[in-house]
């Protein structure tokens, strides 16, 4: 495959495949280590800077049998041993590490919607074990729990002496109101309450939104003061998973049957009077609002002090039509918008960083398998995985060459 030139590169470690057991009790394994190692260094030696995420979904499946995995308060030691593991072997030469790639989206998919493994959802959603009303938050209260322990052993023990930096991606479902009504209004602001800020107002101020508070009562697990103090400010940088926008409409609270999905009391619907708030990619939850992009950003700068931000993942995908999707330019449409409105942002005072396709090449997209493809290079699957370029890849090639030289 022809070089495309790219400077950075994000990829995910495998926890499973560093620690099989889960804990440093059950042993490293040093081809995992290995594996990691010559990837890194391979990187390097091309000019690409590695952006490095510890935790996307994925975990040994010994921890959900020992005891329930982020369901548990005993993940954040485990979690935090691992994550030093990965300091250790790959500090010397990853700068950039990423705890937790989109909580939120984790918390919804696995224990939420039962999509994701582990696959736990509400008994009235004909799923066998779970519960939709109060799962998901416990999942999420560990998850930021185990991010800021992991950011605070890196601080106090390796960030001085490896002198990299450490953040956390959040996943945006980003929404606006359906309508200028005061009802759809509040809605909005609510779904926001309940997604974005969810995760991100205890990183900020270390502690839950207060929407949620009010509405969840004993539902909601507590920060001690400790745990709070831990919270704030506990990153050096925010990621950016962003794709779609949808429209928020105000709808009555249900009094049974609770679940995570109905708590913030809105409906959600990528269409007013019938017509879509943008074109639809393949997968079903992506409607291009390149707008949005901007409005998440001037978001995070107004609500939570402006931090130091990248845009981890922003993408399109089409369906598998063979090499015919070598030629796409409605993915490249897609990130010139977005683009467009990323270069808004940092003239409004915005502090990104950085831009990150998703993804570099086609590959396996958690339900859809290999039926959709992201990829700015084409993958082909019956043929030895020999990879081809498409139109994309060779126009970012070039937008980022004339970056640099704009500089």
């Amino acid at each position: 495959m022809e070089d495309i030139g790219f400077d950075a590169y994000r990829f995910s470690i495998s926890w499973s495949r560093l620690l099989p057991g889960g804990n440093l009790s059950s042993g490293i394994n040093r081809e995992g280590i290995a594996y990691y190692d010559n990837l890194i260094n391979e990187l390097l030696s091309k000019g690409i800077t590695p952006y490095v995420t510890l935790f996307h979904a994925d975990y040994p499946q010994s921890l959900e049998d020992a005891y329930g995995g982020f369901l548990s308060p005993k993940i954040v030691k485990d979690f935090t041993d691992y994550a030093e593991v990965c300091f250790k072997a790959f500090g010397d030469k990853v700068k950039n590490w990423i705890t937790l790639n989109g909580p939120y989206i984790f918390s919804r998919e696995a224990y939420a919607k039962g999509v994701y493994a582990p696959g736990r959802c509400s008994k009235w959603f004909n799923y066998t074990q779970g519960d939709s009303a109060t799962e998901p938050y416990l999942v999420s209260h560990y998850q930021l729990l185990a991010h800021a322990t992991v950011v605070k052993v890196y601080r106090e023990n390796y960030q001085s002496t490896q002198r990299g930096q450490i953040g956390i991606i959040q996943g945006i479902d980003w929404v606006i109101p359906l309508s200028q009504s005061t009802a759809d209004i509040d809605a909005a602001s609510r779904v926001k309450a309940f997604t974005v800020d969810w995760l991100m107002k205890p990183l900020n101020s270390g502690s839950y939104p207060v929407e949620m508070v009010s509405y969840l009562g004993e539902r909601l697990p507590k920060f001690s003061e400790e745990q709070s103090a831990m919270l704030k400010n506990s990153f050096d940088f925010i990621g950016i998973n962003y794709y779609s926008t949808a429209y928020a409409a105000d709808a009555e609270c249900p009094s049974q049957n609770r679940t995570y999905l109905t708590d913030y009391c809105a409906k959600l619907t990528y269409e007013r009077d019938g017509v879509p708030i943008g074109p639809r990619a393949a997968s079903v939850w992506i409607y291009l609002y390149p707008r949005g992009i901007e409005e998440v950003m001037l978001y995070f700068k107004n609500k939570f002090n402006n931090p130091v931000m990248y845009i981890t993942e922003n993408g399109y995908d089409e369906f598998n039509d063979g090499k015919g999707s070598l030629h796409d330019q409605e993915r490249i449409d897609c990130h010139i918008q977005h683009l467009s409105y990323v270069h808004s942002a940092i003239l409004k005072g915005v502090d990104v960083r950085g831009y990150f396709v998703w993804s570099l090449l086609d590959n396996f997209e958690w339900s859809d398998g290999y039926t959709v493809r992201f990829g700015l290079v084409y993958v082909n699957y019956t043929d030895g995985l020999q990879r081809y370029p498409k139109d994309s890849a060779r126009w970012f090639k070039r937008f980022l060459h004339q970056e640099l030289k704009s500089q």
